[in-house]
């Protein structure tokens, strides 16, 4: 039963990014915008590291999802592991929701995008990296084995990277407006 939930899990999390990929790409909208363009070149090295982290991650729970591995016993814990997740994939469904058109994955290059604070970027300034973090996290209680703990703290570590590049970018494009949101919402949920 943990494998059958795990696998829908998965499967629903990565429905939801590809369909929002590929519905903006339908609409010429530049969505993947990891490594890509003229940025600084911290920015395009942390980017270009995390696009193939997070591309790999995802074989990575998969294989241990399908294989129903776990350092844990417990059932209760595999099974917490797996609310973990839901909300992860929850609260990314929404933040990508939230954004509408503005949502990128990567610094955009010479794009039109808007500062989007309503909704649940009210309560937190990077919720689709949290729920990112939580459905690593939630799979990792649930299917934890020692590559895929590795890969999911990696994976965590260039994630936060990220944030502090966009971060960066957010204050040079939308400057007093950003630093006034910024100062009021949390990097990622209440005192984070």
């Amino acid at each position: 039963m943990i494998q059958s939930i795990g696998l829908l899990e998965v499967f629903l999390f990565y429905l939801a990014y590809f369909f929002k990929l590929i519905n903006q790409k339908m609409r010429g909208i530049k969505t993947n915008q990891l490594g890509k363009g003229k940025k600084e070149a911290k920015t395009v090295i942390v980017e270009s590291i995390l696009k193939y982290s997070s591309a790999f991650i995802v074989v990575v729970i998969l294989a241990s999802t399908l294989l129903n591995t776990s350092f844990f016993s417990n059932q209760i814990l595999r099974a917490l592991g797996l609310v973990v997740f839901g909300i992860g994939t929850f609260i990314f469904i929404i933040a990508m929701v939230t954004m509408r058109d503005s949502w990128r994955a990567g610094i955009p290059e010479n794009d039109n995008t808007l500062m989007v604070t309503s909704g649940i970027y009210r309560i937190s300034r990077n919720p689709a990296f949290l729920g990112f973090d939580l459905t690593y996290i939630g799979a990792c209680l649930a299917f934890g084995n020692i590559v895929l703990i590795i890969f999911a703290i990696f994976t965590l570590i260039m994630m936060h990277l990220q944030i502090l590049e966009e971060e960066k970018f957010l204050e040079t494009t939308f400057t007093n407006e950003y630093l006034i949101y910024k100062n009021k919402v949390s990097r990622y949920f209440l005192f984070f």
